[in-house]
Protein backbone atom coordinates (compact mmCIF):
# COMPACT_ATOMS: atom_id res chain seq x y z
CA UNK A 1 0.00 0.00 0.00
CA UNK A 2 1.22 3.52 -0.71
CA UNK A 3 1.87 6.27 1.80
CA UNK A 4 -1.72 7.42 1.44
CA UNK A 5 -3.91 6.49 4.37
CA UNK A 6 -7.56 5.68 4.55
CA UNK A 7 -9.76 8.30 6.11
CA UNK A 8 -11.46 7.54 9.37
CA UNK A 9 -15.24 7.38 9.35
CA UNK A 10 -15.63 10.69 11.20
CA UNK A 11 -13.54 12.53 8.57
CA UNK A 12 -15.45 10.87 5.70
CA UNK A 13 -18.74 11.96 7.22
CA UNK A 14 -17.56 15.53 7.82
CA UNK A 15 -16.20 15.92 4.29
CA UNK A 16 -19.42 14.52 2.78
CA UNK A 17 -21.38 17.34 4.43
CA UNK A 18 -19.16 20.04 2.91
CA UNK A 19 -20.12 21.34 -0.54
CA UNK A 20 -23.10 18.98 -0.73
CA UNK A 21 -24.38 21.01 -3.68
CA UNK A 22 -21.56 19.48 -5.79
CA UNK A 23 -23.32 16.09 -5.80
CA UNK A 24 -20.97 13.35 -6.97
CA UNK A 25 -17.97 15.70 -7.19
CA UNK A 26 -16.33 15.38 -3.80
CA UNK A 27 -13.17 16.90 -2.35
CA UNK A 28 -11.31 13.77 -3.46
CA UNK A 29 -12.04 14.41 -7.16
CA UNK A 30 -8.57 14.99 -8.61
CA UNK A 31 -9.23 15.66 -12.29
CA UNK A 32 -9.60 19.05 -13.96
CA UNK A 33 -13.40 18.98 -13.98
CA UNK A 34 -13.81 21.65 -16.66
CA UNK A 35 -11.40 19.83 -18.98
CA UNK A 36 -13.13 16.48 -18.33
CA UNK A 37 -16.51 18.09 -19.05
CA UNK A 38 -15.13 19.51 -22.33
CA UNK A 39 -13.81 16.07 -23.33
CA UNK A 40 -17.13 14.45 -22.39
CA UNK A 41 -19.10 16.99 -24.44
CA UNK A 42 -16.78 16.57 -27.44
CA UNK A 43 -17.26 12.81 -27.15
CA UNK A 44 -21.02 13.28 -26.85
CA UNK A 45 -20.93 15.30 -30.08
CA UNK A 46 -18.84 12.57 -31.71
CA UNK A 47 -21.32 9.88 -30.75
CA UNK A 48 -24.33 11.90 -31.92
CA UNK A 49 -22.71 12.68 -35.28
CA UNK A 50 -21.97 8.96 -35.64
CA UNK A 51 -25.61 8.09 -34.86
CA UNK A 52 -26.75 10.41 -37.64
CA UNK A 53 -24.24 9.08 -40.16
CA UNK A 54 -25.05 5.43 -39.35
CA UNK A 55 -28.78 6.16 -39.60
CA UNK A 56 -28.32 7.74 -43.02
CA UNK A 57 -26.26 4.77 -44.14
CA UNK A 58 -28.90 2.37 -42.84
CA UNK A 59 -31.59 4.01 -44.94
CA UNK A 60 -29.40 4.59 -48.00
CA UNK A 61 -27.71 1.18 -48.22
CA UNK A 62 -28.56 -0.62 -51.44
CA UNK A 63 -27.08 -3.30 -53.65
CA UNK A 64 -26.44 -7.02 -53.33
CA UNK A 65 -24.43 -6.80 -50.11
CA UNK A 66 -26.56 -4.05 -48.58
CA UNK A 67 -28.61 -6.11 -46.12
CA UNK A 68 -25.61 -7.24 -44.04
CA UNK A 69 -24.18 -3.72 -44.00
CA UNK A 70 -27.56 -2.15 -43.22
CA UNK A 71 -28.05 -4.45 -40.23
CA UNK A 72 -24.64 -3.39 -38.89
CA UNK A 73 -25.37 0.29 -39.57
CA UNK A 74 -28.58 0.10 -37.54
CA UNK A 75 -26.98 -1.85 -34.69
CA UNK A 76 -24.09 0.63 -34.53
CA UNK A 77 -26.46 3.63 -34.61
CA UNK A 78 -28.32 2.18 -31.62
CA UNK A 79 -25.09 1.52 -29.70
CA UNK A 80 -23.69 4.98 -30.48
CA UNK A 81 -26.94 6.48 -29.11
CA UNK A 82 -26.44 4.43 -25.92
CA UNK A 83 -22.88 5.80 -25.65
CA UNK A 84 -24.24 9.33 -26.05
CA UNK A 85 -26.76 8.75 -23.25
CA UNK A 86 -24.04 7.47 -20.90
CA UNK A 87 -21.78 10.42 -21.70
CA UNK A 88 -24.62 12.89 -21.13
CA UNK A 89 -25.45 11.22 -17.81
CA UNK A 90 -21.81 11.50 -16.69
CA UNK A 91 -21.68 15.17 -17.70
CA UNK A 92 -24.67 15.86 -15.45
CA UNK A 93 -23.12 13.83 -12.59
CA UNK A 94 -20.06 16.07 -12.80
CA UNK A 95 -22.23 19.20 -12.60
CA UNK A 96 -22.06 20.05 -16.30
CA UNK A 97 -24.61 20.43 -19.04
CA UNK A 98 -24.65 18.04 -22.00
CA UNK A 99 -24.48 19.92 -25.30
CA UNK A 100 -27.18 18.81 -27.74
CA UNK A 101 -27.31 21.97 -29.86
CA UNK A 102 -27.30 20.67 -33.47
CA UNK A 103 -25.40 23.77 -34.64
CA UNK A 104 -22.48 22.85 -32.39
CA UNK A 105 -22.39 19.06 -32.78
CA UNK A 106 -20.35 18.84 -35.97
CA UNK A 107 -18.02 21.60 -34.72
CA UNK A 108 -17.24 19.72 -31.50
CA UNK A 109 -17.26 16.17 -32.89
CA UNK A 110 -13.92 14.44 -33.38
CA UNK A 111 -15.38 12.45 -36.28
CA UNK A 112 -16.67 14.11 -39.42
CA UNK A 113 -20.04 13.63 -41.01
CA UNK A 114 -19.22 12.29 -44.46
CA UNK A 115 -22.31 10.85 -46.11
CA UNK A 116 -20.76 8.60 -48.75
CA UNK A 117 -22.63 7.77 -51.94
CA UNK A 118 -21.91 4.10 -52.57
CA UNK A 119 -22.11 1.29 -50.05
CA UNK A 120 -18.31 1.00 -50.14
CA UNK A 121 -17.90 4.74 -49.44
CA UNK A 122 -20.37 4.53 -46.55
CA UNK A 123 -18.56 1.62 -44.92
CA UNK A 124 -15.21 3.31 -45.52
CA UNK A 125 -16.35 6.56 -43.89
CA UNK A 126 -17.81 4.67 -40.92
CA UNK A 127 -14.51 2.82 -40.49
CA UNK A 128 -12.57 6.11 -40.60
CA UNK A 129 -14.93 7.61 -37.98
CA UNK A 130 -14.52 4.57 -35.73
CA UNK A 131 -10.74 4.82 -36.02
CA UNK A 132 -10.91 8.50 -35.03
CA UNK A 133 -13.09 7.64 -32.01
CA UNK A 134 -10.71 4.83 -31.01
CA UNK A 135 -7.67 7.10 -31.03
CA UNK A 136 -9.39 10.01 -29.31
CA UNK A 137 -10.94 7.84 -26.59
CA UNK A 138 -7.63 6.06 -25.98
CA UNK A 139 -5.95 9.45 -25.53
CA UNK A 140 -8.73 10.59 -23.18
CA UNK A 141 -8.32 7.43 -21.10
CA UNK A 142 -4.57 8.06 -20.83
CA UNK A 143 -5.16 11.73 -19.99
CA UNK A 144 -7.65 10.92 -17.22
CA UNK A 145 -5.49 8.17 -15.75
CA UNK A 146 -6.46 7.54 -12.15
CA UNK A 147 -7.82 11.06 -11.53
CA UNK A 148 -11.42 10.11 -12.40
CA UNK A 149 -11.88 6.32 -12.42
CA UNK A 150 -15.61 6.47 -13.21
CA UNK A 151 -15.14 8.56 -16.35
CA UNK A 152 -12.12 6.49 -17.36
CA UNK A 153 -14.12 3.25 -17.06
CA UNK A 154 -16.94 4.76 -19.11
CA UNK A 155 -14.49 5.61 -21.89
CA UNK A 156 -12.91 2.15 -21.63
CA UNK A 157 -16.33 0.52 -22.13
CA UNK A 158 -17.12 2.75 -25.08
CA UNK A 159 -13.66 2.21 -26.56
CA UNK A 160 -14.12 -1.57 -26.50
CA UNK A 161 -17.36 -1.25 -28.45
CA UNK A 162 -15.83 1.23 -30.93
CA UNK A 163 -13.07 -1.32 -31.60
CA UNK A 164 -15.76 -3.94 -32.33
CA UNK A 165 -17.48 -1.48 -34.69
CA UNK A 166 -14.21 -0.84 -36.53
CA UNK A 167 -13.64 -4.56 -36.85
CA UNK A 168 -17.18 -5.03 -38.22
CA UNK A 169 -16.70 -2.24 -40.77
CA UNK A 170 -13.29 -3.60 -41.83
CA UNK A 171 -14.82 -7.05 -42.38
CA UNK A 172 -17.66 -5.64 -44.48
CA UNK A 173 -15.25 -3.43 -46.46
CA UNK A 174 -13.11 -6.47 -47.28
CA UNK A 175 -16.20 -8.29 -48.61
CA UNK A 176 -17.24 -5.44 -50.92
Amino acid sequence: MSDKHLSDVKSLRERARQHVENGAVTEGYNADREQVLRLLNESLATELVCVLRYKRHYFMANGLKASVAADEFLEHATQEAEHADKLAERIVQLGGEPEFNPDLLSKHSHAQYVAGNTLKEMVYEDLVAERIAIDSYREIIQYIGDKDPTTRRLFEEILAQEEEHADDMADILNDL
